[in-house]
């Protein structure tokens, strides 16, 4: 529902050239709602004329898009390309502009509030993510210094000082320009401060150059993802010399833990880095996926002093004593996040697991077990385990060999959890040919009947509409979960991955030669 002063708004931001050529008229507490008017319509010039005279001390994307008195509807999740340009060339001239020092009063820009999503409700269809973001940001800021050191500007501009706060995304691609934009930081009025980085395709040389300039001590959030090479000793050697004060969330690259090769070398080096985890008294979130931690878990969570509240060991091999440990650590008390993928649970620690379940699950909103070996069998011990999660938001079981009955058994009961807004279910297993094998690979996960497919999702979904659920989104996404990130550069992830196994054929071929 939009307010009066909402649909004012509106049609004051629909005539662009009246909206521009009036904002000196306009009362300065107005302009948080023209701006999320101008936003919802996508008003570049709007938008971009509104931030370059912003009256106010600080511009918070997240609250000046989000839910409202005025408008309810939250564009927090709308990356709109034209929106987003016109906000951050907004800002540019915002420094550059000629009006009194004394009218220019912003301090800080938040822009960690944007939401990036599968999607996009934006009319240009065109959306900025969080790279891009990253690659536009730096480039202004080059562009400020470079023009301040050629023109003769207003003394007050070289005065201003504006902290931005941004996730910055940085790979190969734009690493040089990121690269200059934190070393000039310093000449700059706009000063990019790092509150979350995520790394992709860089070298490890690269990588720990990059992350001391982006000033540690802010980070809140640290992501190593795809195709960078971070092993134990290396990940040791980050915690010793960079420290994390403020660190809430840590991704590590796939296998980056091997306990199948480790030494007593291996073992020490595990236990500085579990204390060195322990240091970081914000630690909240732990990704460690496709790492092999069999028996090492409890080596390398019990020196943390506060509680997790994400934890992702998916394919991580653990055993029944690490589950042990799980279900009876701190953190399963706090657990909002919970993956276990790629562990056979009904087999391994069926009791064990649901105890884990049942120690968060009055914290419990999103929970993970795809690959899990989850059977016909199983579905009512789930139902029972999952019956307390009453918080409970997201749940994704893709890949279990689960029939189309059990599905419609489980679908039933899921329409009971009140706050369930997020499915991720697997194709049947009788939608396969018979004998197919579980976990599927690749080659053959497309291969089932999909008019069949179609009918049972469509049985499902009839489920959700009778209880009055629809709310509730169900999805069977082949391949794995949309990631936002993945989907930004993944022309350059691909590029990366031809370009590592060509290099590793080359190789090859050298040693057979020498070989002959």
């Amino acid at each position: 529902m939009k307010s009066l002063r909402f649909l004012s708004a509106e049609a004051f931001v629909s005539n662009e050239e009246f909206a521009r050529k009036s904002l000196s008229a306009v009362a300065h507490n107005l302009f948080p709602l023209l701006f999320k008017a101008s936003y919802l319509l996508e008003q570049g010039e709007v938008i971009h004329d509104l931030v370059e005279n912003w009256p106010l001390v600080d511009f918070n994307m997240g609250k000046l898009l989000g839910a409202t008195v005025d408008y309810q509807e939250d564009l927090s999740h709308r990356t709109c390309s034209v929106c987003l340009e016109s906000c951050l060339t907004g800002l540019r001239d915002y420094v550059l502009n000629n009006f009194s020092p004394y009218r220019k009063r912003l301090k800080v820009v938040d822009l960690t509030g944007i939401k990036d999503v599968e999607v996009q409700f934006c009319e240009c269809k065109k959306t900025m993510g969080r790279w891009a973001r990253t690659q536009l940001l730096s480039k202004l800021c080059l562009e400020l210094v470079v023009y301040l050191q050629q023109a003769q500007c207003n003394p007050g501009t070289f005065e201003i000082s504006i902290d931005v706060l941004i996730d910055l995304f940085v790979t190969e691609r734009n690493y040089e320009l990121v690269v200059e934009a934190l070393l000039k930081k310093c000449c700059c009025p706009l000063k990019i401060c790092c509150v979350a980085f995520r790394s992709d395709n860089l070298t490890l040389q690269k990588f720990f150059y990059i992350i001391k300039l982006t000033d540690p001590s802010l980070l809140r959030k640290l992501e190593i993802v795809h195709n960078v090479r971070l092993e134990m000793e290396h990940l040791e050697i980050l915690f010793n010399s960079i420290h994390f004060p403020l660190l809430m969330s840590l991704t590590l690259p796939a296998r980056t833990f091997n306990v199948q090769r480790f030494t007593a070398t291996d073992e020490q080096m595990l236990t500085n880095i579990g204390e060195k985890m322990g240091e970081m008294t914000h630690l909240t979130e732990l990704c460690m996926s496709f790492s092999i931690l069999t028996g090492r878990i409890q080596k390398l969570l019990s020196p943390l002093k506060t509680p997790l509240k994400m934890l992702d060991v998916s394919n991580c091999s653990l055993n029944h004593a690490d589950m042990a440990y799980l279900a009876n650590s701190f953190h399963a008390n706090h657990l909002e996040a919970l993956d276990l993928s790629g562990h056979d649970i009904p087999e391994l620690y069926p009791s064990t697991f649901f105890k884990l379940l049942s120690h968060s699950s009055s914290v419990l909103r999103s929970l993970t077990l795809e690959d899990c070996n989850i059977q016909d069998t199983h579905v009512n011990m789930l139902i029972l385990g999952l019956s307390p999660c009453q918080k409970l938001h997201e749940f994704k079981f893709v890949g279990n060999p689960l029939s189309s009955q059990a599905l419609k058994h489980l679908f039933t009961f899921l329409c009971e959890l009140p706050m369930l807004k997020n499915v991720e279910f697997p194709v049947p297993r009788d939608c396969y040919p018979i004998g197919i094998t579980y976990p599927i690979d690749d080659a053959s996960i497309c291969r089932f009947d999909h008019q069949k497919y179609e009918s049972v999702a469509e049985d499902l979904n009839l489920i959700l509409l009778q209880a009055n659920r629809e709310d509730v989104k169900a999805s069977t996404p082949l391949f794995g979960s949309y990631d936002a990130a993945v989907q930004e550069t993944n022309n350059e992830l691909g590029a990366y991955l031809i370009k590592s196994f060509k290099e590793t054929l080359e190789k090859f071929t050298t040693s057979f030669n020498k070989m002959s």
